[in-house]
């Protein structure tokens, strides 16, 4: 076994879900990222879909442009050890953005743990994290049972982003995030021992 790099820090992707005009995704984002912060047990890459521009419809033969989208995102997902998917909830289920994303990988989230903070109205979102636990499955990926969720998202924020009231959120991250790093931890380790088959 490779002691060093099992010891190194984990490599967490953060996967912002909705590419939407006025979305509230990074105020949900900025919130969890510095709770990751505090965990200290990950290097953090963010992977924003705002900023990709992978197409809805799929092809096993991609023309350049998209081949050059996925060149800048599929790495972070390649090197990932763990992942935590930020999703809103529309139409009782998650964006068309985030499933594009998953859809254009496979390997990449292959023998890998994935958390999720949710967001939405009255379901707080997760109608979408159930329908993701469903995709992630079906890619070999581990999902962790506890998540972060924000009911009526708009209202537990300020005007500078800053929750209200953290305590329950707070505790919510705590509990995910030692999860995922178990999970990570244990799941790199087997790959590094056995590597994934599918």
């Amino acid at each position: 076994m490779d002691t060093e790099t099992n010891s190194s820090p984990l490599r967490l992707a953060v996967i912002l879900g909705s590419n939407r005009q006025g979305r509230f995704g990074p105020v949900i984002a900025d919130w969890f990222l510095a709770r990751v912060a505090q965990h200290a047990a990950f290097t953090v890459d963010v992977v924003d879909l705002a900023d990709a521009d992978l197409p809805t419809a799929l092809s096993h033969d991609p023309d350049p442009a998209v081949r050059a989208e996925l060149g800048k995102v599929s790495p972070t997902l390649r090197d990932a050890d763990a992942f935590v998917v930020l999703t809103p909830e529309y139409n009782h289920s998650y964006p068309a953005s985030l499933k594009s994303l998953i859809d254009w990988h496979f390997t990449e989230w292959q023998a890998k743990p994935v958390g999720f903070v949710s967001y939405g109205g009255v379901s707080g979102g997760l109608r979408a994290v159930e329908h993701l636990r469903q995709v992630f499955a079906e890619l070999h990926a581990v999902t962790i049972r506890d998540t972060v969720s924000f009911h009526h998202a708009h209202g537990h924020f300020d005007e500078d982003g800053t929750h209200k009231d953290p305590t329950a959120p707070d505790a919510a991250a705590k509990t995910m995030l030692d999860q995922l790093t178990w999970w990570a931890h244990a799941l790199r380790d087997a790959r590094a021992v056995r590597p994934y088959a599918g």
